[in-house]
């Protein structure tokens, strides 16, 4: 009888191990396979052209091929918008395209798209007229209840005029107002792709925030996407690639002021 008991607790016990593994893995495949709005921002300005513009075009086709069809456990956006940050005078209206202008695309296409749609001839860098409209969008859509995610490739210095401020200093970056972001979503993250170590760090110490989570990605890191392609392989098993894009892009940023 002893020995029964015992055999039937040993049963129940590995019963609970895997049933506690398996709810584990749903929560982790959940977690990774969540659903999310994502804008993204193209910086068109001059100064971005010869900083990592045709490079991060090509990354942001890759990029948006890869979410749009959860390659390599990338999260599905359940809505896209790809405006550009730029502009020939302040305050200019950009258009945001919408997801499904990439939908049933090669990436060879999507890139000729966003080369299109994204010319680098913007005089102006103005990341506050975008942060408005990206809070507008999203409440217009009513987009604020998934989480929401920002990617923006650009060298991430602000060119706009500032009333006692010098062009080009530092103290421009504290006159980036990410206030129309900050309660749009409970989850709210904003990544920065090729900007430099300096721009990077200007960013995180100076630009003011309270919940919006930031994430920067050095020029220099960026450069290594293409790396991790596999020569020959289509796009659907570059899984080198794909979990170089969740390390160094996807990165989950767990608090507002890393």
């Amino acid at each position: 009888m002893n020995s029964l008991r015992s055999a039937t607790a040993a049963s129940l016990v590995s019963a609970a191990i895997l049933l506690a593994a398996a709810a584990g893995c749903d929560l982790q495949a959940s977690e990774r396979k969540a659903a999310m709005t994502l804008f993204v921002g193209v910086d068109v300005s001059g100064s971005f052209k010869n900083a990592g513009y045709d490079d991060a075009l090509t990354f942001l086709a890759h990029y948006i091929y890869g979410h749009l069809h959860e390659l390599g456990g990338l999260a599905p956006p359940k809505a896209l918008f790809v405006g550009s940050i730029g502009g020939k005078k302040p305050g200019e209206p950009k258009t945001f395209h919408p997801i499904h202008d990439f939908q049933g695309k090669t990436i060879e296409q999507i890139e000729t798209e966003l080369r299109t749609w994204f010319p680098p001839s913007d005089t102006l860098t103005d990341f506050n007229l975008f942060f408005q409209e990206v809070a507008r969008i999203a409440k217009e859509r009513n987009l604020v209840l998934a989480p929401i995610t920002m990617i923006v490739v650009t060298d991430g210095v602000p060119d706009v005029v500032e009333p006692g401020v010098k062009p080009g200093s530092q103290g421009l970056y504290a006159h980036i107002n990410l206030n129309p972001l900050e309660y749009l979503a409970r989850n709210i993250t904003l990544r920065l792709a090729y900007v430099s170590p300096n721009v990077g760090d200007h960013w995180r110490k100076n630009v003011p925030r309270d919940r919006v989570r930031l994430w920067t990605v050095d020029r220099e890191v960026m450069k290594g996407w293409k790396d991790q392609m596999q020569p020959g392989v289509d796009a659907a098993h570059q899984d080198r690639l794909w979990k170089w894009v969740q390390d160094n892009v996807d990165y989950r940023v767990r608090s507002a002021k890393l």
